[in-house]
């Protein structure tokens, strides 16, 4: 694991009252890996020796702590990953039908008229916007 990443998710868990723990290094190891987000029976699976009731209850640890977040999808799992200021920001692409979800990173040009699409839906109702995310819905090529 990155040094510098692994030193933030100890503050961020020491903030929180919360020690930097074996089992939780292992999920944190896991998520940076993955690539993209992933279940619990996904996590356990490419965890060592990592049990589903402490990955349940170390998951939601490290999410108060904002070191992960949860990415909804409709097949009714649940998928972890790393919050996005810990790794980069990005977008998911979510298939309606089997529940895959691939990130997607857009240019810096589509994200800066994303930004200002956004700003200008936004503030008419007097909202500011702090950050984004973007899920894409639909399915996937092998769905489709």
């Amino acid at each position: 694991m990155r040094a510098e990443l692994e030193r933030t998710v100890a503050s961020r868990l020491r903030d929180d009252g919360q020690r930097f723990t074996g089992k939780r290094q292992e999920l944190v190891e896991v998520l940076s890996e993955a690539g993209a987000p992933l279940t619990i029976p996904e996590v356990i699976e490419r965890g060592r020796g990592l049990v589903q009731s402490s990955v349940y209850r170390n998951l939601a640890v490290l999410e108060r702590a904002g070191v992960v977040q949860r990415v909804v999808t409709a097949d009714g799992w649940v998928r972890f990953e790393l919050a996005e200021d810990l790794t980069q920001h990005h977008h998911h692409l979510i298939c309606e039908r089997c529940g895959r979800v691939a990130d997607v990173t857009l240019s810096d040009d589509l994200e800066t008229a994303l930004e200002t699409t956004l700003a200008a839906a936004a503030g008419p109702a007097g909202f500011r916007i702090d950050h984004h995310r973007l899920d894409l819905v639909g399915r996937c090529a092998s769905c489709e």
